[in-house]
């Protein structure tokens, strides 16, 4: 699978309104793309220069749907987006092939590690 990420930098006075939008309209519409299983909204903690940044987190169904976005979609919505927000908001885009994901077993303790 493939961890799609996506930081976007947002001028502090249009954040709210992003959130709303990408809540609202940008990530429907990136999962009814049908390749995506869920997302992550997060809140970048640290040293801004200045306004505010996200972190949008899309996990890829496979690595052939993720391809097939980038492919069939991604340039629709990246323009959608650019034409609403314009120098408002900023970003880039990060791939992560997924090596492992889990949860930890009961009695799990990383220090024993």
């Amino acid at each position: 699978m493939v961890l799609y990420n996506v930081t976007v930098s947002v001028s502090e006075e249009s954040a709210n309104d992003w959130v709303k939008y990408m809540m609202d309209e940008h990530i429907p519409d990136v999962l009814a793309t049908g390749h995506f299983r869920d997302f992550r909204l997060c809140n970048v903690q640290g040293d801004a220069q200045g306004g505010v940044t996200f972190a949008v987190q899309y996990m890829a169904r496979s690595v052939e749907a993720f391809k097939t976005y980038q492919k069939d979609h991604a340039p629709a919505l990246q323009a959608k987006h650019q034409a609403k927000w314009g120098s408002k908001a900023s970003g880039f885009r990060t791939v992560l092939p997924l090596i492992a994901e889990g949860h930890p077993t009961p009695g799990f303790d990383p220090k024993d590690n």
